[in-house]
């Protein structure tokens, strides 16, 4: 990775989330955070992590879906219906887990406290976005909604206004962390290199387009400062550029479980990206073998493991597996 590139994209970021950034880079390839993803209140997936390894893991990801403004109750599945359930007050629960796993401040300059990162805990969000305008039951989902992402691109359109006052809203929950001076590793407009949600159903430029223009309205006219930007596409010609991007980051599913580094996933990802940024498994079905890590060194940062059955269970992920990892001194654990 490139000394000179060591900055945040935000030109003005937080001090905490220029000491993440700086945290993560000197991290990766040295050991890899554990990260585990969450989507109800009582995190049932730690209380197994716990149970089983005695551990919790450093990074802890939760899902903005329920603050999507644009929930159509009225036709929505039980199945959709008790998804936006469990993910009611997942900010809550956000903010009292970073409030009790703050990393310790040093003293490190005689005059300024810096935030050392090797204690306390990171926090990611996902938010699977509900369409800002029409669509149905889950409509993340393409199939479920007929909202056309091109047009959020051109102006005056009501796509486009739908698009800005969710912003808004979401905006108002980020900043509750901001003025608690808590970083947020941001990973909007998730794996657009498929189709399968509305922001990426036009293809991944148009993604990026919908991701600079968020970067440029929460770091411009909304003055959030306490986000790492997290992008999550391994399509070259869709990369937003270095200026907009902090962590480049894959989400991987593997068809079955295999002992492995994700070394592919790692050299197509920073081939087409940037090698001069931190980069992450942003979620995965399967753990990395940590051993494998250990020997090869792929400077992952971070992984995150999905909820429910990708963690709880060993439906994915063996016990065995799960206590390496945390038992693993190349793991770093909260």
């Amino acid at each position: 990775m490139d000394e000179k590139n060591m900055t945040t994209a935000d030109v003005k970021a937080t001090q905490e989330a220029k000491e993440l950034l700086e945290y993560l880079k000197n991290t990766a390839g040295q050991q890899i955070i554990t990260g585990q993803h969450t989507q109800t209140i009582p995190c049932e997936e730690i209380a197994y992590i716990r149970q089983t390894t005695g551990k919790e893991p450093k990074l802890r990801g939760f899902e903005l879906l329920a603050y999507s403004p644009n929930i159509n109750y009225a036709d929505a599945s039980p199945e959709c219906l008790k998804e936006v359930e469990e993910n009611k007050g997942t900010a809550e629960t956000a903010l009292q887990w970073a409030r009790a796993n703050r990393p310790d401040k040093v003293n490190d300059t005689g005059t300024e406290n810096s935030t050392d990162y090797a204690t306390g805990g990171i926090l990611t969000f996902s938010f699977h976005w509900f369409s800002p305008l029409g669509g149905r039951d889950k409509s993340f989902y393409t199939e479920h909604t007929d909202f056309d992402a091109t047009k959020v691109l051109q102006e005056g359109t009501p796509e486009r206004a739908a698009f800005y006052a969710d912003m808004d809203v979401i905006a108002d929950i980020l900043r509750r962390f901001q003025d608690e001076n808590i970083p947020i590793l941001w990973r909007p407009f998730h794996e657009s290199y498929g189709t399968w949600f509305w922001w990426g159903a036009k293809g991944a430029k148009v993604a990026r387009d919908l991701y600079r223009l968020m970067f440029d309205y929460y770091t411009g006219e909304k003055n959030l400062h306490n986000l790492l930007w997290v992008w999550n596409c391994d399509i070259e010609e869709a990369y937003p550029g270095d200026e907009y991007v902090d962590v480049v980051s894959i989400d991987v599913y593997l068809p079955e479980y295999q002992s492995t580094d994700y070394a592919d996933a790692y050299e197509k990802l920073v081939a087409a990206t940037s090698r001069d940024k931190v980069a992450a498994l942003a979620e995965v079905g399967y753990l990395p073998d940590v051993e494998l890590l250990q020997k090869s060194r792929i400077p992952w940062a971070y992984y995150m493991t999905w909820s429910k059955e990708f963690c709880i269970g060993e439906k994915y992920n063996r016990v065995e597996n799960l206590k390496k990892m945390y038992d693993s001194e190349y793991a770093v654990t909260l």
